[in-house]
């Protein structure tokens, strides 16, 4: 399709990757036993792996990042408890409701700042006083990149800190935790693995995802004490989680972990080409990116046109998405030639 002679650049989203040829070779050379009885080698190697990176003493593979942070949610707080979380965080607004239609868990949702925080202030007032009139407050969730917003590691600090402080648990919905860590470490000079484990460090419990910026097929981890995961097991059970030689995607998920943690960084240089490609185009709003994720809006009276560009770039050959703003998502799949391309097809529409 379009001018690349067949050949689809898919900017929707991290979630399309393929397994690599070292991947696939993984995953089939992957020892399996059952799961459900807690013999699966290539899945206790994960969990522990992914636990050791990270500084827990436990952690539990699941099919997605949804059942994680379902798992994560039902395993801090009971019926009648509350999250506080971000109006546009996944486990809030993308997750179907399930904490409040599987666990009776009531979220309390905060506005955003426009970095992504959640002001201390308002995680302060939305906490509830110990009286029978209101849900008992019990989880601070947060989201790590959020719209591929890196949250700052001194905000984390203090928000975690104000959790504890007034007795709530602290869960991170890290599904892109390394593109947070990787986008940390360019800050700092640092290791984005060291990163990653300072992140995860300021929190109970953390969830991973490996089908994203990671590659894998399938699959994330949910991270904490061994009692929390003792918890979320039994929940995994009830919520159809629990699965039999699931050593093949577990194994995928290990080879992401070795292989692709570092490579997030082209995936950032990519996005970022991607925006310095389209600035200056007039009608054209483009967020600078932090991480892997680019935002565009389209202002004035092109905004009516959102749609018209998504056709157009499909006929030419590139795919987003524009459920509530047009986004592109760069991938260990998408290249510099896939990233010019898509760039020419934006222009183009825009000479038309």
């Amino acid at each position: 399709m379009g001018e690349r002679g067949g050949a689809i650049v898919d900017l929707r989203s991290d979630t399309v990757t393929q397994p690599t040829p070292a991947m696939r070779a993984a995953m089939a050379a992957a020892p399996l036993g059952d799961d459900v009885f807690g013999d699966d080698p290539s899945v206790n190697a994960l969990q522990e792996k992914i636990a050791g990176m990270l500084g827990f003493e436990a952690a539990l593979f699941v099919p997605t990042g949804t059942q994680s942070n379902l798992c994560a949610i039902l395993s801090h707080c009971q019926r009648g408890d509350e999250y506080i979380v971000g109006q546009m965080q996944h486990c809030y607004r993308w997750e179907g409701g399930g904490a409040a239609v599987f666990g009776s868990v009531q979220p309390q949702p905060i506005e955003h700042e426009a970095d992504g925080t959640l002001a201390l202030a308002a995680i302060e007032a939305a906490i509830k006083p110990d009286d029978p009139h209101f849900a008992r407050s019990r989880l601070l969730a947060l989201e790590n990149t959020l719209g591929g917003k890196l949250l700052p590691f001194a905000y984390l600090q203090e928000a975690t800190a104000l959790a504890r402080s007034r007795g709530l648990a602290t869960h991170l919905d890290g599904a892109r935790l390394f593109n947070a860590a990787v986008g940390q470490a360019a800050q700092t000079g640092g290791d984005a693995r060291t990163e990653a484990r300072r992140i995860a460090s300021l929190f109970d419990s953390v969830s991973v995802c490996f089908s994203k910026g990671l590659g894998a097929p399938v699959g994330s981890a949910l991270c904490g004490s061994k009692d929390f995961i003792a918890r979320a097991r039994r929940i995994r059970k009830m919520a159809g989680g629990a699965m039999r030689q699931a050593g093949m995607l577990a194994a995928a998920a290990s080879h992401a972990l070795d292989h692709h943690v570092e490579r997030l960084a082209d995936d950032h240089a990519l996005a970022l080409r991607l925006a310095q490609g389209l600035a200056g185009i007039d009608g054209l709003q483009v967020e600078a990116p932090q991480t892997n994720i680019l935002f565009v809006d389209l202002g004035g009276p092109a905004k009516v046109r959102a749609n018209d560009l998504l056709a157009h770039l499909a006929q030419a050959g590139v795919q987003a998405t524009g459920l509530y703003r047009l986004r592109f998502v760069t991938h260990l799949d998408v290249d510099v030639a896939g990233v010019d391309h898509a760039i020419a097809a934006i222009r183009g529409f825009f000479r038309a």
